[in-house]
């Protein structure tokens, strides 16, 4: 499946912004969504991601109550809306797809078989 996240931008402090990761894939529900990070000199982390039919999503810490992961699977689309954004949420985002779905491994990078290429996030301050 191909993947092509979109939607990042330059933003303040306390804005909002809406990734979408669009799929080539028809059958888009066979898969676990996700989303990552990567900020400059870090390493990738876990957003968030939402399960095949989008009734269970997962969120890191650091964007519980902010952040929202969504599914519109007739649309092979998966969004992520970010809230009250902080200048420590700049990064790169990557969207990514999990065809197995283990619960355990949903926030591991290595769950995931496919990836977009990647939107840029910068918030100022």
């Amino acid at each position: 499946v191909q993947l092509q996240a979109s939607g990042g931008g330059l933003v303040q402090a306390g804005g909002s912004l809406r990734l979408s990761c669009a799929a080539s894939e028809r059958v888009f529900g066979d898969y676990v969504v996700g989303w990552f990070r990567q900020a400059s000199g870090k390493e990738r982390e876990f957003v968030a991601a939402i399960s095949y039919s989008g009734s269970n999503s997962y969120y890191a810490d650091s964007v519980k109550g902010r952040f929202t992961i969504s599914r519109d699977n007739g649309a092979n689309t998966a969004y992520l809306q970010m809230n009250s954004l902080k200048p420590e949420d700049t990064a790169v985002y990557y969207c990514a797809a999990d065809p197995d779905g283990r619960p355990l491994e949903i926030r591991l990078i290595t769950a995931y078989d496919y990836w977009g290429q990647g939107t840029q996030v910068t918030v100022s301050s």
